[in-house]
């Protein structure tokens, strides 16, 4: 028995083989136009096989179909997930065009209780949220999704549910929204959503646990989506997924991996996710000491919306521009309703312990010891000890300040993230030394800075090397950065090799270049390899 393209594309479907789900229907298509059941399986094919052009063209004919056979409610559900995917996708005005459609068929044919019109009241408690209305929103998503679940409309009540999550936050009611984010992952892994509502709902709630700094949560189900979309045959990883991956890999110090993941978002992905990627990128150059890069990433991101803080203000810091770094932590400081604030208060009170302003630095520190308490979260424990043993250290109370940083530290080590860990060593090594006991405070410095070197973290590198005096004794005057270049040279890689060993821009190796043929009085590469087998650099 012949089997048919139709019957091809189906079983591709149901098999979650969407390439050739898109392929097989495609050629049905063309042999017979397709009905509109075929018609949405095409368009969340397209859909998952990334090819979002196609999927909204299908789409398209699928409610032209349903209008002419007035198939009412499917009409309002296809001009639903059109404006859905449109606002995905930034065209807002097409997306409004398409709402407003649907809107008409729910008044007109009376569907405010059927599916499309759930849909579209979930739509309007996510804008209520959206312009800061969290009270009024939570209880609309509330309601819909009740009402939701009362007539087996899964895929919006799992919207709903996202949206009362993203009040509960917004209200800084953590607790609450981490249960309802909980709930919204027992759908997800039962199987029951569509697989564009599933994907969704992974981002969100990821997005969501970053933002509560409940790093298990994040990486859990990180994993679950990495997992669902290797099942699912070539599903795209798709906005705010894609960047909180790089963050992720880069906290479990997976530094190379997280920036190609970073670079990789910033190609191809769209606003107001494209800004979060540049600056994450930002902050990745900024670890590994490309400056320029860094600068250059985070005016990316705010050109794009995304604003470059607090790792704006930590260059400026790291770049001894403490006025700066001073005058915009106090700006976000004074912001209190961010959601970031956790950030903003760890870089505010290493800001102004810099420019020696004890008292603002408690302030931030006892604000920061509180958060961590109300969201029972791990990783800001970690940052608050850590936070409070820096301000004892300045305040010479060293041997107060190790049990914290001792606890800091071992924090860190269980949640995966050898640069934290590696950072507090070297505030471990700080108070040993403060204390009279050099060579335990050596041994800290060791311990710390090989991890850093294994990251590629030049600026913590080179502050290790500082405090053991190894910075003084770099041959020919060259910085740390410039002797790694030179090695790199002298091994015969060329700059765009330099560069990607480095994290660096071959721009930014160029200029390291010119310096160190400044500094040893060599006009090429030959003359400088030579210098650094005269010197015992290689």
């Amino acid at each position: 028995m012949t089997v048919t393209a139709l019957e091809r594309g189906r079983a591709a479907f149901d098999a979650r083989a969407w390439g050739r789900c898109v392929a097989e229907l495609g050629e049905a298509d063309t042999q017979d136009p397709l009905d509109f059941d075929d018609l949405r399986r095409l368009s969340i094919g397209a859909f998952l096989a990334g090819d979002d052009e196609l999927s909204e063209a299908v789409l398209v004919r699928g409610f032209r179909h349903c209008v002419e056979h007035r198939r009412w409610t499917e009409s309002a559900t296809c001009a639903f997930w059109l404006s859905f995917m449109l606002a995905q996708a930034g065209e807002h005005g097409r997306s409004s065009g398409w709402l407003e459609r649907c809107r008409q068929l729910v008044a007109e044919h009376d569907l405010q209780d059927a599916e499309p019109g759930l849909a579209v009241a979930a739509l309007e408690a996510h804008l209520m949220a959206e312009s800061g209305r969290f009270d009024e929103a939570l209880v609309s998503a509330r309601r819909t999704a009740s009402q939701a679940q009362a007539v087996g409309a899964v895929d919006v009540r799992t919207l709903a549910l996202l949206d009362a999550g993203h009040c509960l936050l917004g209200l800084r009611r953590n607790a609450e929204a981490v249960r309802v984010y909980d709930e919204v992952m027992l759908e997800v892994t039962g199987g029951m959503l569509s697989p564009p509502v599933t994907g969704m709902a992974y981002c969100g709630v990821i997005a969501a646990c970053m933002d509560l700094r409940d790093l298990r949560r994040a990486r859990e189900w990180t994993a679950a989506l990495s997992s669902w979309a290797d099942d699912e045959s070539g599903v795209p990883y798709r906005g705010f997924c894609l960047v909180h991956r790089a963050q992720i890999m880069a906290m479990g110090g997976s530094w190379a991996d997280a920036m190609a993941e970073a670079r990789s978002a910033c190609d191809v992905l769209a606003e107001p996710a494209l800004g979060l990627a540049w600056y994450a990128l930002g902050e990745l150059h900024r670890l590994t000491g490309s400056y320029a890069d860094a600068e250059d990433a985070y005016r990316t991101a705010n050109s794009l919306g995304q604003q470059p803080e607090p790792g704006l203000a930590r260059l400026r810091l790291a770049q001894g521009r403490t006025d700066a770094a001073l005058a915009t932590v106090r700006r976000l400081y004074a912001e209190g309703q961010r959601t970031d604030r956790a950030d903003v208060l760890v870089a505010y009170a290493e800001v102004v312990l810099a420019a020696g302003d004890l008292e603002a630095a408690c302030a931030a520190s006892e604000e920061l010891t509180a958060l961590a308490g109300a969201q029972d979260s791990p990783m800001l424990t970690a940052c608050a000890q850590e936070t409070a043993a820096a301000l004892l250290g300045a305040e010479g109370a060293s041997a107060d300040a190790l049990p914290l940083l001792r606890r800091a530290w071992a924090g860190w080590r269980e949640l995966g993230m050898p640069y934290d860990a590696a950072r507090v060593r070297v505030r471990i090594g700080d108070c040993c030394r403060a204390l009279g006991d050099d060579s335990s405070a050596l041994m800290e410095y060791d311990a710390a800075r090989a991890t850093f070197e294994q990251l590629g973290a030049r600026p913590d590198v080179e502050r290790v090397d500082r405090r053991t005096g190894a910075a003084d004794r770099a041959p020919g005057g060259l910085t740390g950065r410039e002797v790694e270049v030179l090695r790199l040279v002298a091994a015969g890689h060329g700059n765009r090799e330099i560069a990607h060993r480095l994290f660096l821009s071959e721009k930014t190796v160029a200029r390291h270049l010119s310096n160190i043929y400044g500094k040893l009085g060599c006009g090429s590469r030959g003359a400088a390899t030579a210098w650094a087998h005269d010197h015992g650099l290689v």
